[in-house]
């Protein structure tokens, strides 16, 4: 019971986020420095928005870095308001100068917020403090936030691993309980596949993870993450096989009406299952895992093969479930890989700082956005005569997300939770409690509000509130006065943040399909030249084809993101919507064929090399097609020696006649969607610049 609720994702988080909070407000309480303590928990809101709480091979150089930052901005705020320079031009000034971060690198770039949350901080202090102390308030501050979390992690050194790899096997579990449920019901792929498609980017997105981790700590060369690199390659080649499909829904219904596959399938696929969600478990709690056996489940299965030869359904299954099986009874990956670090973008100071400064830099535009709302709530602050309206200018920064859904979600949340804290404040604030009960009660909701905070937003948010009134009432004695203005300018700061994602260089996701689908194509076109070649390596196959995977998951994130925009035209991403269906068969036909070429089952090279002719010309019609808005020729995409999927003779020539058979539809998809675009987009796309 310790074990689960010590290494539980939820409570490591809520425990070592409160403590490292707790603490200096406990210390000051003890030495009768109350007020310095709770100013002292100001620090690490800063250092969690700039990711300083992410284990890091260069983890102390950035909290140096960051400490700086936050030091540097909070002078600069207070002597130009010093001089004085209006508060919204300081507000826009600061938000371009630190901007440049977020063109070295996508982690450097979260040391903007966080920048200008440590300026709001310094604005709702200046007048009440020494103008030296919050400057000083953010170097200790980092160095405790930074030697807390090192000892933390030096405890619990592999925990975030650990929790993203028991996330991975999870998520492997749901994705072939969901594949193969509903096994007779997969005949019409505009209803079937767009849920395994969520499934199957979970799955990528959660390998991505881990592959970020691996190069953040360069842990494939520490020996303390020896077995959980074994656990990830089992992970990899787990996909793989779950990954695969036939794709053959008639040949399944034949099947199916011929014999008892059905339930015999989907008793396998749930024995799989259970065995992942378990192997989950021991990975995050630090178990060793038992033993697996899954014989007698296989033999029926193989049974069903031989008795239906003709069926090419059983025999499918019965392979890449018996490859799963071995997977998980050995716990060893089936080939040995020499895992490739997911090399970030990562630009010098001086490069970057040349990049920033061109008009079509994004991390300029963000910057920007950013600044411009920052400067109209300080503006609308003048106007409305607040002093210092700094709720404003927090809210519009911790709403403010990286797209139009994910802005619009937190709003939602951000203004109910808000609501929600400051009636329950409102209430209990008439209680009259002593100090200590107090410290007890906000002890006990920051614990609970970092319990829920990565799953519910709103509700944390709540308890967050409550905290953040009865702070002003310690610090102060005026919580009360604090409940109307808080709500007012929490609203505020919503609608600005709305409105800049809204009308400030928005990010449209419908607007990024064209160059995610470039992408695509070009994944799956790298991929295809390496699995027609003669020899492939194992590990750049791998790698190569977790590439189309990743490319593929960040096209259908555009495309269900678009959806979800403001009146855009539905015709068109309906239509998206079946050339993404189809890039996804082709990404399955690529995992298959990399199992394939890795157990040398290759085509002659004369035959290989008229294939991967043959995808190339296709695929660069459907690139060329993706470009040009105009009418298409109807010619179709040529083939390899004149032959099609279903007259192929071996499994890798059926495969590649499948690509091309795709890739054929998704040329004429694009020629009516593109076309389309422009001509049926509304008023809206078209003022924005999509």
């Amino acid at each position: 019971m310790w074990r689960r609720l010590i290494y539980h994702p939820e409570v490591n988080y809520a425990l070592r986020q409160t403590i490292v909070l707790c603490l200096p407000v406990a210390v000051g309480l003890l030495f009768g420095s109350l007020q310095n303590g709770l100013l002292f928990s100001l620090v690490p809101a800063c250092c969690n928005i700039a990711g300083l709480d992410t284990l890091h091979k260069r983890f102390f150089k950035r909290l140096a870095v960051g400490g700086s930052l936050f030091a540097l901005s909070s002078v600069l705020i207070q002597v130009l308001l010093a001089v004085p320079v209006p508060l919204p031009l300081v507000l826009f000034g600061l938000a371009l100068l630190f901007g440049v971060t977020g063109e070295i690198s996508p982690l450097h770039g979260r040391l903007l917020p966080a920048a200008l949350i440590a300026a709001i901080f310094t604005l709702g202090l200046s007048g009440n403090v020494p103008p030296a102390v919050p400057p000083l308030l953010y170097i200790a501050g980092t160095a405790w936030y930074g030697l807390f979390n090192a000892l933390w992690f030096r405890l619990w050194k592999e925990q975030p691993m650990r929790e993203s790899l028991s996330l991975l096997y999870r998520e492997l579990a749901d994705y072939i309980e969901a594949k193969y449920s509903l096994l007779t019901q997969h005949t019409d792929p505009e209803t079937a596949l767009p849920p395994l498609f969520a499934r199957q980017q979970s799955v990528i997105d959660l390998i991505a993870q881990v592959y970020q981790q691996l190069y953040m700590l360069s842990a494939s060369n520490q020996l303390q993450y020896k077995r959980l690199l074994r656990s990830f390659q089992v992970a990899l080649d787990l996909q793989e096989h779950i990954a695969v499909s036939l794709h053959q829904p008639d040949e399944v219904q034949k099947l199916v009406e011929q014999s008892h596959a059905e339930a015999v399938i989907r008793y396998n696929a749930r024995m799989i299952a259970t065995r992942l969600r378990v192997l989950a478990d021991d990975i995050l709690y630090h178990r060793q895992p038992g033993r697996f056996n899954m014989v007698t489940a296989l033999s029926a299965l193989e049974k069903i093969a031989e008795r239906h030869p003709d069926n090419p359904v059983g025999q499918f299954c019965y392979y890449h479930f018996s490859r799963i099986a071995r997977l998980l009874r050995t716990q060893r990956p089936l080939y040995r890989r020499d895992l490739m670090a997911d090399n970030q973008q990562r630009l010098s100071f001086w490069h970057a700082l040349v990049s920033y400064c061109s008009l079509k830099s994004m991390a300029l535009r963000s910057a920007a956005r950013l600044g411009i709302m920052l400067a109209i709530g300080g503006s609308l602050g003048l106007v409305l005569d607040l002093p210092k309206p700094y709720w404003i200018l927090m809210t519009v920064m911790f709403v403010s997300q990286n797209g139009y859904n994910a802005t619009r979600v937190r709003i939602q949340h951000r203004a109910l939770g808000t609501l929600a804290g400051l009636v329950i404040a409102a209430g209990t604030l008439r209680l009259r409690l002593d100090d200590g009960t107090v410290l007890l009660c906000m002890l006990a909701l920051t614990l609970a509000s970092y319990l829920v905070l990565r799953k519910n937003y709103g509700l944390a948010m709540t308890g967050m509130t409550v905290t953040a009134v009865y702070t002003l009432q310690l610090l102060s004695l005026n919580g009360a006065h604090f409940l109307v203005p808080r709500l007012v300018d929490t609203l505020i700061g919503c609608l600005l943040a709305f409105g800049g994602m809204l009308w400030l260089w928005p990010q449209w996701q419908s607007g990024l399909l064209r160059k995610n689908a470039h992408l695509a194509l070009e994944r799956d076109q790298d991929a295809l030249r390496l699995l027609l070649q003669p020899a492939p390596e194992a590990a750049a196959l791998a790698y190569a084809r977790m590439k189309v995977n990743q490319a593929h998951n960040a096209l259908f994130t555009s495309l269900s993101q678009a959806m979800r925009e403001p009146a855009f035209n539905s015709r068109y991403l309906t239509d998206m919507r079946l050339w993404v269906t189809h890039s996804q068969f082709i990404v399955e036909h690529i995992n298959a064929m990399t199992i394939l070429a890795r157990d040398h089952y290759m085509l002659t090279p004369t035959l290989a090399q008229k294939y991967l002719t043959s995808c190339e010309v296709a695929l660069q019609r459907c690139q060329q097609r993706l470009e040009y808005d105009g009418p298409s020729s109807d010619s179709p995409v040529p083939t390899a020696a004149g032959e099609t999927a279903e007259t192929a003779g071996t499994l890798m020539e059926r495969h590649l006649g499948r690509i091309l058979f795709h890739l054929g539809i998704m040329y004429t998809i694009s020629s009516v969607a593109w076309r389309q675009r422009p001509q049926h987009g509304n008023w809206l796309s078209r003022r924005l610049g999509n």
